[in-house]
């Protein structure tokens, strides 16, 4: 991405004044009469540019809303919305936290041009005194990472170029990195992954990414992400409707990817385990069937009601070995179902966990950095709709259970650790524009994870 956080001025800057709604006393009798003709009065979001005798922006007006209610993300519009230029703060709200409103900036920066011809500069700011720009730039890049991997089509972000990425992240931070492909992964004992991505073409096998990292004595966290690089449902398969962004399921493993790239990066004192089940579920001779029985890495098997819920599949293989690493917590994270968005829609986030004490931080850091979450229940009373009739359980649950994002993260929590774990049903998509987010991939729940990682296990040594 290209870089939008100054740490320093490299040249004249134009000054952005924060104004809180209804405090306009101290503007010119010219930017008075100016706010007055584009009715701007400080509103939270809105923003006016003011000219010179050259016409060109010599002030830019920022609404700040209620000082009361004001949180740092409100600058992710901020960025948005300006013009290509060098620009500074000239002020900063008591209560806001510098290094979050930086963050806000660069978030708001993102653009994905990587197909386009043309790319416009962008504006650029000058990091608020007290922030942390090493900080608010890393997070910035990994939520890029997550954002690029998600928003680029599935023909150029497939299981080889997951593969890439994750080594390539695995050898920036000295990590140790290991894969297995194709039919390795029966040797292996990785079934379902097997079943669910057999039917791609050869090129696109699946596989199995792991990534190591850490110093030995510190607490081992285990990073689960699902990596559907093209749904089209299998023999079950989506209408056109249904398929059309399906490049999109690999969200989850982009997302475990840029969160451990910020855990790197910051050095905490923390051992992870990253591991990445990519498939492609594809249509060909090959492909796993309606009524087909897996076998999993736990030893438990599965019915396959339809081929089209085979998120949960690979996720099974790979929760089974994170239990193996013994970690002292599990964060799963996958677009996993259309029921969580009927339950919260796209822009908040349910997470799953029988943990009070884990939930209680992640929604604490949720709050704290404006990263929207919310909990739902892991309905005891659901799981029954899990039991198979031929086989151990199976992915399509009874219908009368109807929660579908519920019955999902159950399904998970019969492969899960025994310790604490967590599930995210992520969507990793903007369908509506709006200041700061455009169109869509977005990065979703990572910023308040790694939140709730750094307070509960400390910043580095």
């Amino acid at each position: 991405m290209t870089e939008v956080l100054l740490s320093a001025p490299d040249g004249p800057t134009i000054p952005v004044s924060i104004l809180a709604e209804g405090d306009l006393a101290g503007l010119s009798p010219f930017e008075q009469g100016l706010a007055t003709t584009a009715e701007f009065k400080g509103k939270a979001g809105q923003l006016l540019a003011v000219p010179g005798d050259d016409g060109k922006t010599v002030r830019v007006l920022f609404g700040l809303g209620d000082p009361a209610r004001a949180e740092a993300m409100l600058f992710r519009g901020l960025s948005s919305r300006l013009s290509a230029g060098d620009y500074h703060l000239e002020n900063l709200p008591d209560g806001l936290d510098p290094t979050q409103v930086a963050t806000a900036f660069a978030l708001g920066g993102y653009r994905f041009d990587r197909y386009r011809k043309k790319r416009d500069a962008q504006p650029r700011l000058v990091a608020p005194d007290g922030a942390n720009l090493a900080e608010a730039r890393e997070t910035a890049h990994a939520c890029a990472l997550a954002k690029d991997m998600v928003n680029t089509p599935a023909n150029d972000m497939g299981p080889r170029q997951i593969e890439t990425i994750a080594r390539e992240i695995a050898e920036r931070h000295g990590a140790t990195f290991s894969v297995i492909t194709g039919d390795d992964l029966l040797e292996q004992n990785y079934p379902s992954v097997h079943a669910v991505g057999r039917a791609a073409d050869p090129a696109r096998a699946p596989r199995m990414i792991e990534l190591g990292w850490g110093r030995a004595g510190d607490p081992m966290v285990a990073l689960v992400g699902k990596g559907v690089v093209f749904d089209t449902g299998g023999l079950d398969i989506k209408p056109s409707a249904g398929m059309r962004n399906m490049k999109k399921d690999m969200g989850g493993a982009a997302h475990v990817l840029a969160l451990a790239r910020m855990i790197m990066a910051a050095g905490l004192p923390v051992r992870l385990a990253v591991l990445v089940p990519v498939v492609e579920n594809a249509i060909s001779g090959d492909a796993m069937r309606p009524g087909d029985v897996l076998d999993t890495r736990k030893g438990l098997t599965v019915e396959v009601g339809n081929t089209d819920a085979e998120g949960r599949l690979i996720l099974s293989d790979a929760l089974t070995r994170a239990a193996e690493l013994q970690p002292v917590l599990t964060i799963d994270m996958a677009t996993l179902t259309g029921a969580a968005r009927i339950a919260l829609g796209p822009q908040v986030i349910p997470f799953f966990t029988d943990d009070e004490a884990l939930a209680a931080e992640i929604a604490t850091a949720s709050s704290a950095v404006a990263d929207p979450l919310w909990r739902l229940p892991l309905w005891a009373g659901y799981e029954e709709a899990l039991d198979g009739d031929v086989a151990d359980l199976k992915n399509d649950p009874d219908g009368w259970a109807q929660a579908g994002s519920v019955t999902a993260a159950l399904f998970l929590k019969r492969f899960a650790p025994s310790g604490p774990w967590v599930h995210l049903d992520i969507f990793a998509w903007n369908p509506k524009s709006r200041a700061g987010h455009p169109v869509g991939a977005e990065a979703q729940a990572i910023r308040a994870l790694y939140a709730m990682l750094k307070s509960r296990f400390g910043k580095a040594a």
